[in-house]
């Protein structure tokens, strides 16, 4: 099954010049979707990973399932004001400015082994951010996972040092 050709391309979206890449082509047919999330678990399988970290949103789609399929336990992470107990935040830059996430203070513990999940990589903000949120609790990142990587943008630079894993580029 070619997955890279179930994503539909949706130009001008959000905003003029932009080509989004709108996964919802592929997660309403089953079996792309179970595809997905296999290639996804099957990558850190033998990593003995203790948590999945996603990234608002459409990171939790792939998230929650990769973490049952590990065994893992599953950490949300949302946008500013989202969560309800205390919180850490992490600011990245934009194109255009800034923007922040956060995560539960309580969420991690010192030395858990972490796998970050996300649709797609980008310019690689809200992923370095998630990995720093991550690292300042005390946990290791053992991978960052995304379905697609947009490579021409080069958002994996900024995530150097980490084993990164795309199923499809663009």
């Amino acid at each position: 099954m070619d997955l890279a050709e179930m994503i539909r391309d949706v130009p001008d979206f959000p905003k003029e010049g932009i080509v989004f890449k709108d996964i919802t082509t592929l997660i309403k047919e089953p079996q792309a979707f179970k595809q997905v999330v296999d290639i996804l678990a099957e990558h850190y399988a033998d990593q003995e990973i203790d948590l999945v970290v996603a990234v608002e949103a459409r990171g939790y789609i792939f998230g929650a399932p990769v973490a049952y399929q590990l065994g893992a336990g599953f950490v949300p992470v949302r946008k500013v004001g989202k969560l309800p107990a205390e919180t850490v935040r992490e600011e990245y830059e934009l194109e255009y400015g800034t923007d922040s996430v956060e995560m539960h203070r309580d969420a991690i513990q010192p030395g858990q082994k972490v796998l970050i999940v996300d649709d797609l990589i980008a310019t690689g903000g809200s992923a370095a951010a998630t990995a720093r949120l991550v690292e300042r609790l005390g946990g290791e990142v053992v991978g960052i996972a995304f379905l697609i990587e947009l490579a021409f943008l080069r958002g994996v630079e900024k995530l150097k040092g980490y084993d990164v894993f795309t199923v499809i580029e663009y």
